[in-house]
C-alpha cells in the first residue's frame, strides 16, 4: 500500500511573481534523500579551453589575488579573469536593425556582449571556496557589470552560473556568465509592475516586508549577517531554493559597497557550502536579479540572487501549465540546510 501523506499537498503563492507553485507532500522526501549519488568526472585539464587561455579571445579583465590586474599578457599566478564568448549569444554590432516579416512578426539584431568569469582552478568550484575567494569573485561581477552598462544597447545585463552538466554547463571548469540585452525578458517585467504596484498601494518595498516576516518567523532563513539574509522562499519553485537578499532597500546591485560585498561574500559561501554538503555536490544554476540599467528609474525593486540545484526535472505538467512542483516543504529544507556546518 502506499503511504499517505500526513497532510494534504500545498498550493503556494508567490506575492512577486504571482505564480503558483505545488508543495507536494504525497510525494515529499526526507531531507538526506536528495544527496546524489554520482559524480560527474571533470573532463581532463588538457581537452579544456578555459586551461588553454591561448586558445581564447584577450581578456577584458584579470584579477590576481584579490586586485586587479594592469600589467601586459597573463600573468601564470591569475586567479580570476572575463574572456568573451567564443560562441556568443548576443554580439556587438552597430544598430538593432528592427525589422518586420508578415503581420505578426518582427526580428532585432541581437546586440549585446556575451562574456565568460572563468575561476583558475580546473576542479575547485564555488561552494569549496574560501570568503576571500567568493568575495573576489563578486567583485569581478560588479566591475564588468559597471563596464557594460554604459555600452550602447545595454538595457539589462544577466549574471548566471551553470554547475554540472544537468544544469547546462557544457564545460566543467567553473566559469559564470555575463550577457547583455537590448530587452528586459517578460519575467522581470512582469515581476518590476508588480512590485510597483504594491510600492503604490502600500508604501513600501514587499521583499522588504518579506525579508521582515522571515527573519520574524525564522522557519525558512538558513543563515544571516548584519547585511544579508539566506532563506529557502515560502513558494519555493524547486526542492532547496534558495534567495540571498540584501536586509537594506537595494535596487541596484552595481551600487554594492565594499562593507556589503564582503558580508554578502560570507552568506554566499556559507550557502553554498551547506547545499554542497546537504546534496553531494548537486548541479545547479544562480542567477541574480536587479534592477535594469535603462535610465528608467527602479527604486521600487530589490535585487536579489537566486541559487536553484537541480533535484528534479521538469515533464509535461510543469511545461504545460507553468506551475512548479517541490517534493520538500521549504521550512523543511531551511531546517536542514541550516544544520550542515561548513
Amino acid at each position: 500500500m502506499p503511504k499517505k501523506p500526513n497532510s494534504p499537498s500545498q498550493l503556494r503563492y508567490d506575492i512577486v511573481s504571482k505564480d503558483w507553485v505545488v508543495i507536494a507532500t504525497g510525494r515529499a522526501r526526507r531531507p538526506d534523500e536528495f544527496k546524489k549519488e554520482k559524480k560527474e568526472k571533470p573532463q581532463p585539464k588538457r581537452t579544456c579551453p578555459f586551461c588553454h587561455l591561448k586558445k581564447q579571445l584577450p581578456p577584458s579583465l584579470i584579477y590576481r589575488k584579490n586586485a586587479k590586474y594592469e600589467g601586459k599578457g597573463i600573468p601564470l599566478d591569475w586567479t580570476t579573469l572575463v574572456i568573451p564568448n567564443l560562441y556568443p549569444a548576443f554580439s556587438p554590432s552597430g544598430k538593432l536593425d528592427e525589422r518586420k516579416e508578415g503581420p505578426f512578426y518582427k526580428t532585432l539584431n541581437a546586440v549585446g556582449f556575451h562574456e565568460v568569469v572563468i575561476t583558475k582552478d580546473h576542479k575547485k568550484h564555488i561552494a569549496l571556496f574560501s570568503q576571500r575567494q567568493v568575495k573576489e569573485l563578486i567583485d569581478v561581477y560588479q566591475e564588468r557589470y559597471l563596464s557594460l552598462k554604459k555600452e550602447k544597447f545595454v538595457n539589462y545585463i544577466s549574471i548566471f552560473h551553470n554547475h554540472g552538466s544537468e544544469a547546462g554547463a557544457s564545460i566543467s571548469h567553473p566559469h559564470s556568465q555575463i550577457l547583455t540585452t537590448p530587452l528586459i525578458d517578460v519575467g522581470l517585467q512582469r515581476t518590476l509592475a508588480n512590485a510597483e504596484d504594491f510600492f503604490k498601494e502600500k508604501g513600501s518595498c514587499i521583499y522588504c516586508l518579506m525579508n521582515d516576516w522571515e527573519r520574524k518567523m525564522k522557519k525558512r532563513i538558513i543563515f544571516e549577517n548584519e547585511h544579508f539574509i539566506a532563506l529557502c522562499p515560502f513558494a519555493s519553485k524547486v526542492a532547496f531554493e534558495v534567495i540571498i537578499t540584501p536586509k537594506k532597500h537595494l535596487s541596484y546591485f552595481e551600487e554594492t559597497t565594499e562593507e556589503e560585498k564582503i558580508a554578502l561574500s560570507e552568506v554566499f559561501r556559507q550557502t553554498m557550502a551547506r547545499l554542497n554538503k546537504a546534496l553531494n555536490n548537486p548541479p545547479y544554476n544562480f542567477y541574480l536579479h536587479t534592477a535594469p540599467c535603462d535610465d528608467k528609474e527602479y527604486r521600487f525593486y530589490h535585487w536579489h540572487w537566486t541559487i536553484l540545484p537541480k533535484t528534479a526535472t521538469p515533464a509535461g505538467f510543469e511545461f504545460g501549465t507553468g506551475i512548479e512542483i517541490s517534493v520538500i516543504e521549504p521550512e523543511k529544507a531551511a531546517e536542514y540546510l541550516k544544520k550542515q556546518k561548513p
